[in-house]
């Protein structure tokens, strides 16, 4: 296809009427239909007394925008099940993540002397940092937690 026979954005834009709506200079374009189809534009085209030429543009134009409409509700629709998702998906995480602090009956003051892991914020915790060591009766590996993790007793 040449330049000519595929009209760029701007060529549709700079062709266009100064109400926007469809572009003064009108394409044309060939295509092959069945018989059958034909004799049934034609007499529909005879019923409502307009060339077939018309009836076809018409036709294809709605059918545009009806295709138009109806990809823009199933994005939406789309769009409206991917939050539905993520929201159901927060909420099962949040049913599923304990807080890492269930069961600690204290915390200890101290001075890190290797560098560690917050166990609430995951901050990094270097050799000399005042951390606090968290108490519990469970077995596992220890739990440090900076200053502004420490939950505070209203």
């Amino acid at each position: 296809m040449t330049q000519k026979e595929n009209p760029t954005e701007a060529d549709l834009q700079e062709n266009a009427d100064p109400t926007g709506e469809r572009p003064k200079k009108e394409r044309v374009i060939h295509t092959r239909v069945p018989a059958v189809l034909e004799a049934e534009l034609k007499k529909f085209a005879d019923n409502l007394r307009v060339p077939v030429s018309n009836l076809v543009r018409t036709i294809l134009e709605d059918a545009v925008a009806v295709a138009d409409r109806a990809s823009d509700k199933v994005e939406q629709r789309l769009r409206t099940a991917a939050q539905q998702l993520h929201d159901e998906r927060e909420k099962v995480r949040q049913s599923i993540v304990k807080d890492p602090l269930d069961g600690v009956y204290a915390f200890q003051a101290l001075v890190l002397n290797g560098s560690n892991e917050c166990v609430k914020c995951h901050a990094e915790l270097a050799a000399g940092d005042e951390v606090h060591l968290a108490l519990s009766d469970k077995p596992g590996p220890r739990t440090f937690v900076c200053s502004q993790c420490i939950p505070v007793k209203k």
